[in-house]
């Protein structure tokens, strides 16, 4: 199975984060072998950081070795959808802070995956408690 890599995890490459920018990068060349993609939803959260031009950010993600063409398929919708029901109702009860559905969203096609490199692992591991994740960040 591949691992797909959490947009926070590529803008500390691309930016050069002092802090975790070189843990990052070695966390991904690490695991190049077992396979790196990227989740459409985190091509189009990449647009910014590459003031919109989808041609360098392209050429970045060739460079790195990880696809971004792998398809955000009905599977993943169906689980996406499930899980914003499951995360929208407990937010109405005030059980859980304020979340961006695209973190819902790369956690649903990273099931499929098997697997996700994020510095964010609390945001997925209670939704998708089966999913492996890999955080490139150091520890102190």
């Amino acid at each position: 199975m591949a691992w797909t890599v959490d947009t926070c995890v590529l803008v500390d490459i691309v930016e050069n984060d002092p802090k975790f920018g070189i843990h990052s990068a070695r966390c991904l060349a690490d695991r190049l072998n077992e396979g790196l993609i990227l989740c459409p939803v985190s091509f189009v959260e990449l647009g910014p950081t590459f003031n919109g031009n989808f041609l360098e950010l392209r050429k970045f993600l060739n460079a790195c070795g990880i696809p971004y063409n792998i398809p955000f398929d009905a599977r993943d919708a169906e689980l996406g959808h499930q899980i914003w029901h499951e995360w929208t109702v407990a937010k109405r009860k005030g059980i859980v802070p304020k979340r961006p559905v695209a973190d819902i969203l790369i956690g649903a096609f990273a099931v499929k995956t098997g697997g996700i490199i994020t510095r964010n692992p609390k945001d997925f591991r209670k939704r998708f408690p089966n999913l492996r994740i890999t955080d490139p960040t150091p520890t102190p």
